[in-house]
């Protein structure tokens, strides 16, 4: 997917769209523009504000409009549970977003890369589709013949500063572990209103 200038784009949707914007420096520049934006400008429309929460999921998740209109449309079909939990369960399943969350990439971007370069393992064969969908109960593991890879080396002491998920488990030694139970937006921070976005998308 072809993203504009981050920076720019992380200012417009918030510095949680991209990880690397999440310094204080970031921080200080957005507010200034943020208060310059400030004049001269009328209250933003109800829309505007579905299609902002629209855009800053679907850019966190690095996703085209085409793949995140098919898991809304998936979400908006679940009779099981509400679509808005639907909806982040199908996205934080995602194999390349699992790989960012267990720490094994610093971004997700990082970790789409990782996956297709075919050093992640899912129930022992090796994957290169970042958005395989993970379920309950699936192992994932880093390829025997890549643990020795740069993007790896000194991955144990990173993941001991990291908070790993409630609904996944990762042993550091054997570089595998699995998903033990469906994500919440309690055990996983959603990335936006999920429920304005899926307003957006039934106008």
């Amino acid at each position: 997917m072809i993203t504009p200038p981050r920076y720019k784009t992380a200012k417009r949707l918030g510095a949680t769209v991209f990880e690397k914007a999440q310094t204080q420096k970031f921080a200080i520049s957005a507010e200034r523009t943020a208060k310059n934006k400030r004049h001269g400008r009328g209250r933003q429309s109800e829309y505007g504000k579905q299609m902002l929460e629209k855009q800053k999921v679907r850019v966190t998740y690095g996703l085209p409009e085409r793949q995140f209109r098919n898991y809304v449309n998936k979400a908006l079909e679940s009779h099981a549970v509400q679509p808005k939990d639907r909806l982040h369960e199908l996205l934080e399943l995602r194999l390349d977003n699992v790989i960012w969350r267990l720490g094994l990439a610093s971004t997700r971007r990082a970790a789409r890369q990782m996956v297709a370069h075919g050093h992640v393992q899912v129930a022992g064969k090796k994957t290169r589709v970042p958005s395989y969908a993970l379920t309950v109960g699936d192992r994932i593991s880093v390829r025997e013949g890549s643990k020795e890879h740069g993007s790896f080396v000194g991955f144990n002491e990173r993941f001991m500063e990291r908070t790993l998920p409630s609904w996944l488990s990762w042993n550091p030694k054997s570089m595998e572990g699995s998903v033990v139970e469906r994500p919440t937006t309690a055990s996983a921070d959603a990335a936006g209103d999920l429920v304005m976005v899926l307003s957006f998308y039934t106008r």
